[in-house]
């Protein structure tokens, strides 16, 4: 059972999801509305993703490393300059991400959006 502080624990907070897989994308958004969030996308490009960061302000960010063979990392890199928190949501294995980016967040594919949604708070707050 989710309690009322958890279920309200990103409200008002805008999550961007990047993730070219459709049905984890919905479900993940599905899992961050739940908890109070507002999504941004999801997209399923880095040109979606940086086009969408030039626009509109996000308060953190899901991204898959790899969206059809197109690396996620230049959107990390904005996020990181605009001082905006993210994790990766990921089959690739801690040994696979650049050195700069091993200090993020990883969440290994399969995993339950419900987790990803009551974890991400704990991430949010520290911005």
């Amino acid at each position: 059972m989710t309690s009322t502080a958890e279920t309200g624990a990103l409200t008002y907070r805008r999550v961007l999801i990047v993730e070219d897989e459709y049905f984890l994308a919905d479900d993940m958004a599905q899992a961050l509305r739940k908890f109070g969030a507002d999504v941004v996308g999801p997209v399923r490009s880095t040109d979606e993703a940086l086009a969408l960061l030039a626009e509109e302000p996000v308060d953190a960010a899901v991204l898959d490393i790899n969206l059809k063979g197109q690396m996620v990392y230049p959107v990390a890199d904005a996020l990181r300059e605009q001082g905006v928190p993210f994790i990766f949501a990921t089959g690739y294995d801690e040994a696979a991400v650049p050195e700069a980016y091993r200090g993020v967040p990883r969440w290994e594919k399969p995993f339950r959006p419900e987790d990803l949604a009551k974890a991400l708070p704990g991430l949010v707050q520290k911005s």
